[in-house]
């Protein structure tokens, strides 16, 4: 199955491209979690499997293009942000390491407290 980007959502009139292509409108706001874009392949546009895993990739690419970078949450404003910079350097490294990641856990419907992506303003560190 290949993943059909002109796919019409349930509840929004965007396709699967549109959508996507939304995503990093947020970014100047807040951060976008994986607890974001997972449902939104899972339950706006119905996707599971291959399907499911390239709606996710292109989101992180997408993310990742308009310069975010992957955070979690600093336990204290909602907009305290912590890098994480062990999902390596390039939008390459980060993209391969964040997908790898999510697969191995089996693909879920992620917590909001997971992992999330920022742009680098509000990152007050990195954890070791």
């Amino acid at each position: 199955m290949s993943l059909n980007l002109q796919a019409r959502g349930r509840h929004y009139d965007l396709t699967v491209l549109e959508w996507i292509e939304s995503v990093p409108r947020e970014l100047p706001v807040d951060a976008v979690g994986m607890w974001q874009i997972v449902p939104a392949g899972q339950y706006e546009f119905e996707l599971e499997g291959d399907d499911l895993t390239e709606f996710v990739r292109r989101c992180v690419a997408e993310l990742l293009a308009h310069g975010a970078k992957p955070v979690v949450g600093g336990g204290g404003t909602e907009f305290d942000w912590i890098y994480q910079p062990h999902y390596g350097e390039t939008n390459t490294e980060i993209l391969d390491a964040v997908m790898k990641e999510w697969l191995a856990a089996g693909s879920p419907d992620c917590d909001p407290g997971g992992l999330w992506f920022a742009l680098p303003s509000p990152y007050v560190g990195s954890r070791e």
